[in-house]
């Protein structure tokens, strides 16, 4: 792909360019059904870095699951009462999966008309994807490495196509790829159960998720950004299989996650930083919901200047659960917290 932090660790180059990112956005999935209403306030929300909403409350097909499922390539499934699982040919859900998602996209291309800036888009990861989706037996493809190894596969050329249509709809606009993967650390510690609830699946060995994770990023030649809203976050992996930001819980960092911030931030890693809830409560102003980033900045030694260049500011998950009045206050909070630290970065 274009030059990123490399996959050694080194600087990111050209993904510095700020052209690439804005300074608020959201992280993906919106309450509600109604695709247009989805796509003017993800629009109207983030004038200068938008992104395509999901609306998991349609049912499924329109969950972050299921969307993904519909865009893999050669590679089908059906939902059952424990969750998505392998078919040997595209049935009802899947063509559902792919009909929620055109009109997802004919709602975007809607309200980006002559739109020219950075557009971000998410699927879900090759290692979610793995441990949430079931074999024909039950189990999940996460115990399966050749199970895994084919997912990787049609993950990426189904991403392909995907941005491909996307460049296609919205011309003008440079993409970002964000690839959820809520349960990498889990699957890393070899914590996802198995069918049975009783055991759970063998850790997957490091390399072999940062060489899957590798093959996926270099589907896109723009940059890709990978989120998850679950503690321990590996900053490191990610830095090496090539991602050029990393989406996460703010409320949920540790001291010990503070040494590799420190190390991503200086290689040029972007840290899109969850810092408004992302369900129902009173919002502070904008410039406390940045404060514990600016407070970081000070412990690590950073310079203050580079807040504004370093950081994007997001909810700290997927909006879906919240109601849509506080759902328009929450991305509003977003947007003018990032002045804030932009103006105020000490």
């Amino acid at each position: 792909m274009g030059a990123t932090t490399d996959t050694t660790g080194g600087d990111a180059t050209d993904m510095d360019d700020t052209r690439f990112w804005g300074p608020a956005t959201g992280v993906g999935s919106l309450p509600g059904g109604d695709a247009r209403e989805a796509a003017k306030t993800a629009t109207g929300s983030f004038e200068d870095f938008p992104f395509l909403p999901e609306l998991p409350a349609r049912g499924p097909g329109a969950d972050m699951i299921g969307r993904t499922i519909g865009m893999l390539v050669d590679l089908y499934a059906h939902v059952e009462p424990s969750g998505w699982r392998i078919s040997d040919r595209p049935g009802r859900d899947t063509k559902r999966a792919r009909s929620w998602l055109g009109e997802d996209l004919d709602a975007l291309e809607e309200f980006t008309q002559g739109y020219e800036g950075p557009l971000k888009v998410q699927a879900v990861g090759p290692w979610t994807l793995a441990a949430a989706l079931e074999l024909r037996g039950g189990e999940a493809a996460l115990g399966d490495a050749g199970a895994c190894r084919d997912l990787v596969g049609s993950l990426a050329e189904g991403l392909h196509g995907h941005l491909a249509e996307l460049r296609k709809r919205v011309p003008g606009a440079r993409l970002v790829l964000q690839l959820d993967e809520p349960s990498l650390t889990a699957v890393l510690r070899g914590h996802v159960r198995t069918a049975s609830g009783y055991r759970t699946y063998r850790a997957v060995d490091r390399q072999v998720v940062e060489s899957a994770l590798r093959d996926v990023v270099a589907v896109h030649d723009g940059p890709v950004v990978v989120h998850s809203c679950a503690p321990d976050v590996p900053f490191a992996l990610l830095r090496r299989s090539g991602v050029a930001g990393v989406s996460f819980d703010f409320g949920l960092l540790t001291e010990r996650d503070e040494e590799p911030i420190g190390e991503a931030v200086e290689a040029g890693t972007k840290l899109f930083a969850g810092v408004v809830p992302s369900t129902d409560t009173a919002l502070s102003d904008p410039g406390g919901s940045v404060m514990g980033v600016r407070t970081l900045w000070r412990r690590l030694g950073l310079n203050p200047g580079t807040l504004a260049e370093s950081v994007v500011v997001t909810p700290t998950c997927g909006l879906a659960g919240a109601s849509p009045a506080y759902t328009r206050a929450a991305l509003a909070h977003c947007a003018r917290a990032a002045r804030s630290l932009a103006d105020n970065p000490e």
